[in-house]
């Protein structure tokens, strides 16, 4: 048995630790690993404690705690989402995540998740169009360049055949990022000038917008039948970007119903415009797409559950590959009822 002062230790992953772990693994394996992982834990649904985020609103952003728990592992992230950060020089998005014992309460890792929530968010947005988009797409649109973007289009390419990648943003210089960073892998990049010139001949639609105010990006006319469109701009009350038109001649899946209606797209249509929760299709308690004809969209706004798969998935590959600090973050007691004597101890 190991000591327990080995076993009390935390893991501590930081972003040289997230960068080398995906050396690695592989980007496209690394992928593959989380949407494994996030299919098995959404389909073990029952099994969850659950609630929707809990959030401080400020004018200029929000600061969140996302906590998910099973019998085994306790999980929880703190994400903050600030837009205006950007014209500081300082991301949108910055997040922190622990993994606990949940038989003892102990932590067992503490990691950033900054990279990790972009990559959670494109394969849990990979994972729904398994279910929802037709499985021959090859040219996916994208609407907004910004921090996300390269994620989720490389999270989409392990699950389809993505060889054309149609995107605009208001913002070039963003456009030029995503170009210098995509051209690597060997797509067909055609940027537009606008939104309706993106979406034309897409099977997928990603819309990746920042903006917190209610706005229509595009309107049901707009977009060909068959068309799968994944809504994960950034989501707080009062942010909208889908034609209401649009929702309601589409089946929606959403991640779960009660975070969904607070902060998603179905904000505007309430609990009657929403179909399904991404668990019923995983575990086929209702049929995903039916028909070539049919739009989907799925209103991800990020689930805690997606962290608690992340966090575990890094703790497993972490130590796999031996990666990370350990660092005695709790008290060595060889009483543990004498929490005072760790004050005199040596150390």
């Amino acid at each position: 048995m190991k000591d327990f002062r080995e076993r009390d230790k935390m893991k501590i992953i930081d972003i040289n630790d997230i960068r080398k772990l995906i050396k690695i693994v592989g980007l496209e394996a690394f992928f593959k690993k989380l949407i494994a992982t996030l299919e098995t834990d959404f389909s073990r649904w029952d099994a969850f404690q659950k609630s929707p985020r809990h959030a401080t609103y400020y004018p200029h952003g929000v600061i969140e705690l996302m906590p998910c728990a099973d019998d085994r592992y306790h999980a929880f992230k703190y994400v903050s989402g600030h837009p205006g950060n950007t014209a500081q020089g300082k991301l949108s998005i910055v997040g922190i995540g622990q993994l606990s014992d949940a038989v003892t309460g102990y932590p067992l890792l503490l990691s950033e998740m900054t990279l990790l929530t972009a990559f959670r968010t494109a394969a849990t947005g990979a994972l729904a169009a398994k279910y929802l988009a037709k499985g021959n797409t090859q040219t996916l649109a994208i609407i907004g360049t910004g921090a996300q973007a390269e994620f989720q289009v490389l999270g989409f390419r392990t699950i389809f055949p993505l060889s054309t990648i149609r995107y605009f943003d208001i913002d070039a210089a963003a456009m030029a990022k995503f170009s210098r960073n995509m051209t690597p892998y060997g797509f067909e990049l055609i940027p537009c000038q606008s939104i309706q010139d993106t979406i034309g001949n897409a099977g997928i639609i990603i819309t990746a917008t920042a903006a917190k105010k209610q706005q229509v990006l595009f309107d049901l006319q707009a977009i060909a039948p068959g068309t799968h469109i994944h809504a994960m701009g950034g989501d707080c009350p009062g942010k909208t970007e889908l034609d209401l038109m649009l929702l309601d001649a589409a089946k929606v899946v959403v991640e779960f119903t009660p975070q969904a209606l607070i902060e998603g797209e179905v904000q505007q249509c309430g609990e009657s415009g929403i179909y399904a929760e991404l668990w019923e299709l995983i575990t086929q308690s209702k049929p995903g797409r039916e028909n070539d004809a049919e739009m989907t969209v799925f209103d991800s706004v990020g689930f805690a559950l997606e962290d608690y798969s992340t966090l575990r998935l890094i703790h497993e590959l972490a130590l796999e590959h031996c990666i990370g600090s350990e660092v005695p973050m709790l008290p060595e007691v060889h009483d543990p009822k004498d929490l005072f004597g760790v004050l005199s101890s040596s150390g």
